[in-house]
């Protein structure tokens, strides 16, 4: 083991200003993960927990090991200095040398093998453990996790990424580790990485727009390298994140996850994820808007551990601000338009066949989406918004048709199809023209529903529900225990005390998952049917 000079136990500058809660809390999380970590021999988890889905990743056991480490170190903790506190480390560590590759990375069960990224991951927690002890000047405890944390320096230095927030994520590993076991390697690595410029567009989101996942992960990532590498010009795309969030998000402190690129889109998720960052910038900052926040949601995301390693964040916070929740926001990078009127909230989204999302308090419509029957293809899925002052259209032009025999004739053989198709033959067209246009009211928002071009084809618009709320005035379509026809007068959608009253309805028949339009939304949805050509005004009432 490579001697350490013990360092002041610095957290104790903090310690008296973390909330009784919060240890509580953690030493709760602690209780359980000793009852259920695995502690029979030879079994394939010793010294870990299962997950969810009964596997044992490296990621458990790094946490494991971090909240033992905490509640070790803490002095208001019930496990401070708990003598058998050490063993139940010990096997964490151990378990954790097993699951590490000889090349240093490990592997995340559910998807990626020998993976850098899920490496740096797995160091973000094991690396505040590592803070922690050397500042406590715990040697023979550091020393427990020493091995893995080299090994795994000398991969995330080499190894490479498949996602943008990985870049990030091994950069701020990278600079764990070396606060505590330094490395020219390290540094050389992350700068390599920074080289490449932080991948922030003119709305505050990174490349992956994940709302209630990576946007946290990034976060995270450049605050602990603004911190540990003195680079706070890098706080900067925090802050112009964390102020983007500001506008995404829904009265609850739920976040709008509707313009997610990744596994999070359309999910439910919440600000919480946010604590680290808002807390941080909270004091340091003075912000009263990021402190109203990280306090709303202290009491079920602060992290002990985080506090103990960044002191300065129990600093005295400003007074505290509530979030905007007044307004029109337009984020035309996103391609988004945001609502917020006190209890009611409401999304517009370009390109996307889910593009009108609202909710007034409990009452949620979770989306409204078009289709036609138009040659498999009629989804609405609007190139872009168009703006005209509070009107927004959404609005899509398809092309369809039948092709002529060959001119000149020839042959066409297997596989030819579509070169021949392309460049032989004649083709008679077939368009279709439909659009929504969506414009807010002083009780909600009207949209003017229309299809034309080639006639007769079946339409179909779909309001889906979130699961829980409750609807009165549709008519069950024959056959679906979640589906529901609103042919005419008004349906009302019910969630606790909040109301949305749906209408005048429409229903010229009864075909409402039409061919080529994407899978029925979960939970119940309520459809208004036509055929084209058609105009329809739905209004959207919150009371």
């Amino acid at each position: 083991m490579v001697t350490l000079a013990a360092a002041p136990w610095v957290a104790r500058e903090g310690e008296a200003k973390v909330d009784d809660q919060i240890v509580r809390r953690h030493d709760a999380t602690v209780a359980k993960a000793l009852a259920e970590q695995i502690t029979q021999t030879g079994h394939r988890g010793y010294g870990s927990l299962p997950d969810d889905d009964g596997l044992y990743q490296a990621g458990t056991g790094a946490g494991l090991f971090l909240n033992l480490a905490a509640a070790y170190l803490h002095p208001r903790s019930k496990y401070h200095h708990d003598r058998a506190v050490p063993e139940r480390m010990r096997l964490a560590a151990q378990f954790l040398d097993r699951a590490q590759h000889a090349d240093g990375t490990i592997d995340l069960l559910v998807t990626n093998f020998h993976s850098t990224p899920d490496t740096g991951f797995v160091v973000h927690n094991l690396g505040t453990a590592a803070c922690l002890l050397h500042r406590a000047g715990e040697r023979e405890l550091l020393a427990m996790i020493e091995p893995f944390l080299k090994k795994a320096g000398g991969a995330l230095a080499t190894g490479g990424v498949h996602t943008p927030n990985h870049r990030w994520v091994v950069s701020s590993a990278l600079a764990q580790i070396d606060e505590v076991f330094p490395d020219p390697r390290y540094g050389k690595r992350i700068d390599q990485w920074l080289a490449e410029g932080v991948d922030i567009d003119g709305d505050g989101q990174f490349t992956e727009r994940s709302t209630s996942v990576y946007n946290t992960v990034c976060d995270r990532a450049f605050t602990v390298l603004a911190v540990k590498r003195k680079r706070p010009e890098l706080f900067e795309p925090v802050r112009r994140n964390l102020n983007a969030m500001l506008y995404l998000m829904h009265p609850n402190y739920e976040v709008v996850t509707e313009i997610s690129r990744r596994q999070d889109k359309g999910e439910r998720g919440d600000i919480g994820g946010y604590w680290f960052p808002l807390q941080y910038l909270a004091v340091r900052d003075r912000n009263p808007v990021y402190a109203g926040i990280a306090t709303a949601v202290a009491a079920r995301r602060a992290s002990l551990p985080a506090l103990m390693e960044y002191p300065e964040m129990t600093g005295d916070s400003p007074e505290t601000k509530a979030p905007p929740d007044d307004y029109v926001k337009d984020f035309p990078a996103l391609d988004v338009v945001r609502f917020r009127r006190g209890a009611r909230s409401a999304t517009i989204l370009g390109n996307d066949s889910l593009w009108f999302e609202l909710r007034q308090g409990e009452a949620i419509i979770t989306g409204v989406r078009m289709a036609g029957a138009f040659f498999g293809k009629g989804q609405l899925v609007p190139p872009r918004i168009e703006r005209n002052g509070k009107l927004y259209t959404l609005r899509q032009t398809l092309e369809a048709g039948y092709y002529q025999p060959a001119d000149p004739p020839r042959k066409v053989a297997a596989g030819e199809w579509g070169s021949v198709r392309q460049t032989c033959r004649e083709t008679g067209i077939c368009r279709y023209e439909q659009s929504a246009a969506i414009e807010e009211t002083a009780r909600g928002f009207r949209i003017r529903l229309e299809a034309k071009g080639t006639e007769n084809v079946p339409v179909s618009i779909e309001i889906g529900l979130r699961a829980g709320v409750e609807l009165e005035g549709a008519t069950a379509v024959k056959g679906s225990g979640d589906s529901y026809l609103l042919g005419s007068g008004y349906a009302t959608v019910k969630g606790g005390a909040d109301r949305i009253r749906i209408g005048p309805g429409l229903g010229q028949h009864a075909y409402v998952q039409v061919r080529g339009a994407e899978p029925k939304l979960p939970g119940t949805s309520v459809y208004l049917t036509a055929f084209s050509p058609f105009v329809h005004t739905l209004e959207f009432v919150c009371e």
